[in-house]
């Protein structure tokens, strides 16, 4: 210790100076700036000797004395060294630094390893510094805890504490929220924290959110529905169900403040409840002059039907006296065709899209359109997805989505390429638990130790279309969104004449009807399907009376994708999925079937018909289609053969 210092540090006048100048001196500094240190710490303490005290003062206070003397350094290293308490209206009124010396001085091993991990996750340096540097001494110096010690609760309260700052600006608040999300995010990296920090606050519980509901006796019925209901939906499900029973909570406190109890509805509450759910607005942290959504309109009324008939069942106290909500209530929703891209514009979006500067756009917008996925399953993929089955190709497992059922899409050569860059890209990231199961889960779509979610795919369309010159009706650049991407893939599928069931399978649908919709688009395939089949059928029909129609309303000429067998009375829509129909042609194939000479035509325009219909299941390799074909095939040649050499006998008066 030099002379200069130790004239400062020896002086007894207080008993943190020692301490204080033994630490100063660890820092590196010349005698000119330890002496001033010093100095400035003599001078705070002769005014307030008493840390702890002054630390009462209002923030305000204590700001100006720091203001006039720059005492600052003795006081953060008296906080980070557990003499005295800072709180964080002091630490956030102002961005007041020089604790990162400190810090790094006392816990050099803790700092280097939070150092190393943003490297790992390539943080930029400034986002690094101004979480480890800035953000990280004040947590320790709150909380008194060493960042080796950290935990969820500690940062929790941390959290808690910096809501009811009052001294700091919106814009700093916000910041050191930002901070916080990163520091949980290195600890988490660490392996120090279990779970990885969540976007945005935690969800409120279904209590707090349901606080809205006036009546106490209903809000307390529904919270206990949905407390029952939540050990078996997932987290998204039990969002929206407490989304769907707020709507009829307050509009009941509205309406009829009488009503405190389920128990006191009649069938007029109900009435008028789904008139007023018509023509609703958005409220909420969506609150907006416009009428909710049809599927709003819809979730609402199916929720309440289910939430009555639930505890009416269950045999609550409170249940209604009779059932008040009944299917026919609940309001149909439309069924519109899926919204795929012209074949044109979806080219030109590619085609910008693969320009796209964000890698993670770049990639997830190919995958999304060259294999059909959700979104949530492109979200959901995880590292190994991409699986090579020799013979047969390489394909894409999906992971559990919507519908929970898994399934494989094979890939071409530039997906399987756009992934494996990827693949390289996001480097090593700490697995993060799965939503569903909990499971730790090597995420496909992981960046610098964050889960990346759809707002990049939806920014990346946005820019990729206004860069692909496609614009809307009104001039403006047209609204791509991610699931017009799946809708592009299935028809482009159906309309290149991809059978039902391996559309159904690739597309993870589980009900024919799901993937119909897609059969039913205009395309090529389809509409040569139908001038086909209208053609045979006027040859046949005779003409309709006025006002009715020629075809009868069942029949749907719907490509190949139904067996359309003639008959001599009509035709046949069964279903291909219910397999080769037992009874098909049974009478052409009969031995006691004897045409007459008038039903030549009828026999000549079906063995047409059936050669076709072989040719086609030849294509599809349905070995008993083709089989029953061939038998069908022979019985009508043989009845056209006789029927040929056998004179028509014209009528005698």
């Amino acid at each position: 210790m030099t002379a200069a210092v130790a004239r400062f540090a020896t002086n007894d006048d207080h008993r943190l100076l020692g301490g204080y100048a033994q630490f100063s001196q660890r820092l590196g500094l010349t005698d000119r700036a330890l002496c001033n240190r010093l100095r400035l710490a003599r001078l705070f303490l002769a005014e307030h000797p008493d840390l702890g005290e002054w630390m009462d003062r209002p923030t305000r206070t204590r700001l100006a004395d720091l203001r006039r003397i720059k005492a600052w350094p003795l006081l953060s290293w008296a906080a980070l060294s557990g003499r005295v308490s800072a709180d964080l209206d002091l630490l956030a009124a102002k961005d007041l630094g020089g604790m990162s010396a400190t810090v790094r001085q006392l816990w050099p091993e803790d700092f280097h390893r939070l150092w190393e991990t943003a490297r790992r996750l390539e943080w930029s340096y400034y986002w690094a510094r101004s979480v480890i540097d800035q953000f990280v001494p004040a947590v320790i110096a709150w909380s008194h805890t060493p960042t080796g010690k950290l935990d969820k609760e500690t940062l929790d309260g941390f959290a808690a504490a910096l809501e009811e700052v009052t001294s700091a600006s919106a814009t700093t608040l916000r910041q050191w929220r930002g901070r916080l999300f990163g520091l949980r995010q290195l600890l988490f990296e660490c392996g120090q924290l279990p779970q990885p920090p969540k976007r945005g606050p935690d969800g409120a519980c279904a209590d707090k959110r349901l606080a809205i509901v006036p009546a106490a006796q209903i809000r307390q019925a529904m919270t206990r529905y949905v407390q029952a209901r939540a050990a078996v939906l997932s987290r998204s499900s039990t969002d929206g169900l407490i989304n769907d029973l707020i709507p009829f909570g307050t509009f009941l406190g509205e309406q009829f403040p009488s009503i405190t109890s389920l128990a006191q509805l009649e069938r007029h509450h109900i009435e008028a409840f789904l008139t007023w759910n018509q023509t609703r607005t958005w409220r909420g942290r969506v609150a907006r002059d416009q009428r909710v959504s049809a599927s709003a309109r819809h979730g609402a009324v199916l929720t309440v039907r289910n939430f009555l008939d639930d505890i009416t069942l269950w045999g609550w106290a409170d249940q209604p006296r009779r059932r008040l909500v009944f299917a026919s209530d609940v309001p149909r929703l439309p069924r519109p065709l899926p919204r795929a891209l012209a074949p044109d514009a979806d080219a030109a979006l590619m085609t910008a899209a693969s320009r796209l500067d964000d890698p993670f756009a770049r990639s997830a917008i190919l995958l999304l359109r060259r294999a059909g996925l959700r979104l949530g399953e492109c979200l959901d993929l995880e590292l190994g997805c991409v699986v090579d089955y020799g013979p047969t190709g390489t394909w894409l497992r999906v992971p559990l989505g919507k519908l929970g059922t898994e399934r494989a899409v094979p890939l071409d050569s530039a997906t399987i390429t756009a992934l494996d860059a990827w693949a390289q890209h996001r480097g090593q990231q700490r697995p993060h638990p799965h939503p569903r199961t909990g499971k730790p889960t090597d995420f496909l779509f992981t960046e610098h130790g964050r889960r990346l979610t759809a707002w990049r795919i939806r920014q990346g369309l946005r820019t990729a279309a206004a860069g692909a010159g496609l614009t809307g009706p009104s001039g403006q650049p047209l609204n791509v969104t991610p699931h017009q991407l799946r809708h592009t893939y299935a028809t482009e599928l159906a309309n290149a004449g991809m059978s039902l069931q391996a559309l159904m399978a690739v597309l993870g649908h589980v009900t024919p009807e799901m993937t119909l919709r897609y059969a039913t688009l205009a395309s090529p395939a389809l509409r040569a399907a139908y001038d086909q089949a209208i053609g045979k059928v006027r040859k046949t029909l005779p003409i309709a009376p006025a006002g009715r129609p020629i075809v009868p309303a069942k029949i749907d000429w719907i490509a190949s994708e139904f067996l359309k067998t003639r008959v001599a009375h009509g035709y046949c829509s069964r279903h291909l999925t219910a397999g080769a129909c037992p009874y098909a042609n049974i009478c052409e194939t009969c031995d006691n079937f004897i045409p007459g000479p008038e039903h030549l035509p009828v026999l000549q325009d079906q063995l047409s018909d059936i050669h076709q219909l072989r040719a086609d299941a030849a294509q599809r390799g349905w070995t008993d289609e083709i089989n029953r074909h061939d038998r069908v095939i022979k019985a009508l040649k043989g009845h056209c053969n006789r029927l040929e050499n056998t004179p028509l006998i014209p009528n005698t008066p």
